[in-house]
């Protein structure tokens, strides 16, 4: 397809999900093959959820117990696994849950690349790093080796990382994902025009999803 022939707006995939979600880091996966198979059919982007805000903040050790026995569902069902070094930080209790720091370091990416592709790469970079790692993700520090691949300036992702307006702009994200009615995290949505599509509320393997989307492009767009 030729630029001259491609359509100005493609059909978006709008994966919507947290940081600190273990269904969204199964889900993560799943939407980036979506976004290689579906490469030029499809644009994919990501948006924060929230999930832990406000009074929810506080340190792991207040969930833990709910949250360390969910792991091995999510690893079951979803085919990732959580790290060691990510169970060990669940145990000691002290990490401050709260999806705002890394919110805004995906936001950040967002504003500095302008690119909505590499910026889902990126969050389940940041969700790698919690997980698979056990990487402290209020730590700003934590960002610069997840940056090396994406070739971003590490300096100019700090210093607006810090910024006021990058906190704003995750607190924001929040709200609009509050306004489009998600219930629960992982949500994807396909946007078609003016229209909006619910494709996956919780996880879905990659076959259900596929033939969803399939699905509802062909309904839709014929394409």
């Amino acid at each position: 397809m030729t630029p001259e022939t491609a359509p100005a707006h493609l059909p978006e995939l709008l994966y919507i999900q947290d940081p600190l979600c273990g269904w969204c880091y199964g889900t993560s996966p799943v939407i980036n093959r979506l976004q290689k198979e579906f490469a030029g059919r499809l644009d994919v982007s990501v948006l924060c959820g929230g999930m832990v805000k406000g009074e929810d903040v506080g340190p792991i050790a207040d969930i833990w117990d709910d949250l360390r026995r969910s792991l091995n569902d999510v690893e079951e069902v979803t085919g990732v696994q959580f790290g060691e070094a990510f169970k060990v930080l669940g145990a000691a209790g002290e990490y401050i849950y709260d999806s705002e720091p890394p919110s805004r370091a995906i936001a950040t990416f967002r504003q500095l690349t302008q690119d909505p592709a590499r910026t889902v790469a990126f969050a389940h970079a940041v969700q790698g790093a919690l997980f698979r790692d056990g990487l402290d993700l209020n730590n700003p520090s934590t960002y610069n080796e997840l940056l090396t691949p994406f070739e971003v300036d590490v300096v100019e992702f700090q210093r607006r990382w810090a910024a006021p307006e990058s906190a704003q702009a995750a607190r924001q994200e929040f709200a609009a994902v509050a306004r489009i009615g998600v219930e629960g995290l992982p949500t994807a949505v396909v946007r078609i025009g003016e229209q909006g599509y619910v494709l996956a509320r919780g996880f879905q393997p990659y076959e259900q999803m596929r033939a969803g989307l399939e699905q509802l492009l062909r309904e839709e767009t014929g394409g």
